[in-house]
């Protein structure tokens, strides 16, 4: 994740200068508007069909072979043996490897007898289970454990769909698409994640729907994506539920357009253990819905209770310490649309700085809603239901709910990506590097331009490095090695990083 440290929010001076907000505090008549029945969000994303579709996978134009893979065998050896339209059913059992799809309408498909599943284990020794980089490609029914990197990673695939599966302990993502545009995320079981459970990075049109995510720092994360749908999910026991935020320092300098409804999002107090030194390690244990510098959120019927510090807390660039600023990302969260949320039992313990902005509105006891910064056009519908601080700018929405909206998933899938030879080393960055590496801030691993200063024009340092990783700095984790590419792709993606000034 590239979380915002909240935790350390620089909001003091700022609150006192806001001055003593009286009027938003409830003395007057409320407004009540219905939901039942009102006008419907009539903005996002407008997809060229109108037709709803469910998949996000375009029909097969072949259907292959079906391959078998039984206990003792390897899934990867069937993957370098599978052509575009084959699928990959894999036996229940145990099998310790890392799998990589670098080939197009691959289906790969564990298959569950008797409740039992085809299990990748990591021994806690291997870095990932499942990675992939092909289009229109499907991960389901399998169980992951003991991996010390990533669970499920697709890298710059376009049309996927990551369903069914349980993710248990896989180190820094359970979850990863990045830099992938049409997937679906839908009927995962993912925990004991050091950072994100579910992360989606850099990608457009994704629908996350009937997740569990639990005992993790974050739930659900939305990082420098667009046109994404987070519904009927089940978030509970992590540090933050479920977020949407800018990173500054990556290539995609956007989040927005994103709907946050109905949501089970309950307990997310569990004390924060992301790794020393990240920026996930300041996320506040109490956090229900994050949203940091994103743009165009709507939070409508979710369920948000139990949280020590909000339960929905908004913040832009400047009163989040730690990062640097991008001045190509817009560091404020406008256009934030709260509808009509059940609320109950939230900040009652909540952190000192957020406790000393709400002094300055006279406020003390729970917040249900935290906003601090500069936000345009944002607005709320019932705010009289809810204990909120700084929301007095917000109007009032004129609609009450989503239900125009089924998804923004592409109807006949997303144009497959397809990597030039010239593309190779920015696309092996943006879709692998990039999801620990921004260019002036930490998120997992360090700053862009602090590995520019060790290696100076040594591409080929970087390379190998790439290839064979070993510990260097004690305050990040170990780097999972990406000795699945080949030679030539570390040399061009070390050289391209090398070139990068923002």
């Amino acid at each position: 994740m590239n979380r915002t440290k909240t935790l350390g929010v620089l909001i003091v001076l700022a609150a006192f200068i806001g001055g003593w907000q009286w009027g938003q505090q409830g003395n007057d008549t409320p407004q009540i508007t219905s939901s039942v029945g009102g006008a419907s969000f009539a903005g996002g994303f407008q997809p060229e069909s109108g037709d709803a579709v469910n998949t996000a996978l375009p029909a097969r134009s072949a259907i292959g072979q079906t391959l078998v893979v039984n206990p003792g065998e390897s899934i990867q050896a069937a993957v370098e043996t599978a052509q575009p339209g084959d699928t990959i059913q894999v036996m229940p059992g145990i099998y310790s490897e890392t799998v990589y799809i670098d080939k197009n309408d691959i289906h790969l498909v564990g298959v569950i007898q008797a409740g039992e599943r085809a299990t990748l284990d990591g021994l806690g020794k291997l870095n990932d289970a499942i990675l992939y980089s092909g289009n229109n490609i499907l991960i389901e029914n399998f169980k992951i454990t003991r991996y010390k990197g990533n669970g499920i990673m697709s890298q710059a695939g376009n049309n996927f769909e990551i369903r069914n599966n349980i993710v248990i302990d896989t180190g820094i993502y359970g979850i990863f698409p990045q830099l992938g545009t049409n997937g679906l995320i839908e009927h995962n079981v993912v925990s004991g994640i050091a950072d994100a459970a579910i992360y989606v990075g850099m990608s457009d049109n994704i629908h996350v729907a009937h997740n569990e995510v639990f005992d993790s720092v974050a739930g659900i994360e939305i990082e420098n994506s667009r046109h994404a749908i987070v519904e009927n999910n089940y978030a509970h026991h992590n540090t933050g539920g479920i977020l949407a935020f800018i990173t500054p320092g990556l290539p995609i300098k956007t989040t927005y357009d994103v709907i946050i409804r109905n949501n089970f999002i309950l307990d997310n107090n569990t004390p924060n253990f992301g790794a020393p030194g990240s920026t996930v390690a300041g996320i506040p244990a109490g956090t229900g819905i994050l949203v940091m510098a994103a743009d165009d959120v709507i939070i409508e019927g979710n369920i948000i209770v139990n949280h020590k510090v909000a339960g929905i807390l908004i913040n832009d660039h400047g009163n989040a310490s730690g990062l640097t600023l991008d001045p190509g990302a817009d560091p404020n969260a406008d256009r934030v649309m709260i509808l009509d949320n059940v609320m109950h039992n939230n900040g009652y313990e909540t952190i000192d700085e957020v406790r000393a902005f709400a002094l300055t509105e006279l406020h003390t006891g729970d917040i249900d809603i935290f906003q601090i910064g500069p936000s345009d056009g944002s607005c709320i519908i019932n705010r009289h239901r809810y204990h909120h601080v700084g929301i007095g700018d917000f109007g009032e929405c004129d609609f009450t709910n989503t239900d125009s909206i089924h998804n923004y998933l592409l109807a006949g899938g997303a144009k497959p990506r397809v990597i030039e030879p010239a593309e190779r080393g920015e696309i092996a960055y943006l879709g692998i590097c990039a999801g620990c590496h921004a260019y002036n801030n930490v998120l997992i691993g360090p700053a862009v331009k602090d590995i520019q200063a060790m290696y100076a024009d040594n591409a080929k340092g970087i390379a190998s490095y790439i290839n064979a990783p070993f510990k260097i700095r004690p305050e990040y984790p170990e780097m999972p090695a990406q000795n699945y590419l080949d030679a030539e792709t570390q040399l061009a993606v070390a050289r391209y990083l090398l070139t990068l000034d923002k």
